[in-house]
Parts: C-alpha cells; sequence; structure tokens
C-alpha cells in the first residue's frame, strides 16, 4: 500500500520505434496477497506469474477482451502485490499518444487504465518488463505530489470497503494540463 502511494508523481516511460512516450502517474490502486480483488488471489498461474516476482517489473492482463491494464510489482520476490497504474498525466509524445488513440483530446488520453496503456502502445508482452531497464521503465524527477486522497478502488466487486485507490487532489488538472 506504501509503496503504491510512492509511485504517484514518478513518470512512465516507454521508448517506441516511433519515439518516447511518458506520462506522470496520478492514480493509482492497491493489490495484496489474500486481497480477494487482486489476481494472485487464486495463487500463481502463467497469467499472475510476474505478481510474484521481482519488485518494479511489470505485472499487464488483458481485459473485458480489449483493454490491457498496467501494474507495478511492489513486493519481495515470492510475494503477490502490485500497483494498477490508472492514470496518467500525458508528457511526451502526446502527438503518438493521440494517434494511438484515434485523436482523443488531452484530458481523455490517459484517464483510466486501459486508456493509458493503449496511449502508450503497452500490451501484454510487458508482462514482466524491468521497469528499471530501457524499452519501459519508470523515472524519479523529483515531483512531490504533496497531499494524497485514498478512496474505493473502483471496477471490482469485493474488497469494495478497502480505501486503496490512490490519488493527488489535483490529478485531474494534471491530466487535462499536460
Amino acid at each position: 500500500i506504501e509503496a503504491s502511494k510512492t509511485l504517484l508523481g514518478k513518470i512512465l516511460v516507454h521508448e517506441t520505434p516511433e519515439g518516447r512516450i511518458s506520462g506522470r502517474i496520478v492514480e493509482v490502486e492497491a493489490y495484496i496477497q489474500g486481497d480477494p480483488a487482486a489476481h494472485s488471489t487464486r495463487g500463481r498461474t502463467p497469467r499472475t506469474e510476474p505478481m510474484f516476482g521481482e519488485p518494479l517489473h511489470a505485472y499487464v492482463y488483458f481485459i473485458y477482451g480489449c483493454h490491457s491494464c498496467i501494474n507495478v510489482v511492489t513486493h519481495p520476490d515470492g510475494t503477490a502485490g502490485a500497483a494498477l497504474v490508472r492514470a496518467l498525466q500525458p508528457l511526451e509524445g502526446i502527438e503518438l499518444m493521440k494517434r494511438n488513440r484515434s485523436n482523443l483530446p488531452l484530458h481523455q488520453l490517459c484517464s483510466g487504465p486501459g486508456k493509458l496503456t493503449a496511449a502508450m502502445g503497452i500490451d501484454v508482452s510487458y508482462s514482466g518488463e524491468d521497469l528499471l531497464g530501457d524499452r519501459l521503465y519508470l523515472l524519479d524527477d523529483g515531483t512531490d505530489v504533496g497531499e494524497i486522497v485514498a478512496r474505493p478502488r473502483i471496477g471490482i466487486k469485493v474488497a469494495t470497503d478497502k480505501l486503496w485507490r490512490f490519488y493527488p487532489p489535483r490529478y485531474k488538472e494534471w491530466v487535462s494540463k499536460a
């Protein structure tokens, strides 16, 4: 949960053949081992294996037959835990993001987990990717997000009482004003 909060303000970068795409993480949700809403609740499977792997690796999954979602693995190797990246403030490669998202307005490019992976060109082939590598990685530019709001997670049917969705109060402003 604390590791998820520390991701706020960090920059997710994708070095693509067409150029660099990046965005500041402005909303995350925490998922931990034993959490009935976590994919890891049924144990290790080929799909969830990255959640049990080394921290700072990607766990990317396909959902609803049309969206990929990216998580940052946050727990020690062997213990499942990850932070779902829910929203980004677009920073670099905005024209490429728009092309990837059918030229949507800036505030809609990365305002949801499926939207941001589509905008950034991230799919399940990135699951297990080292986020300290050179293709898909995280940067810390020292941005302090300030206050962090905790709210219930979105799109789940169990453990809805957990206040494990985190964002700075001004994140909507960040998403719309890149």
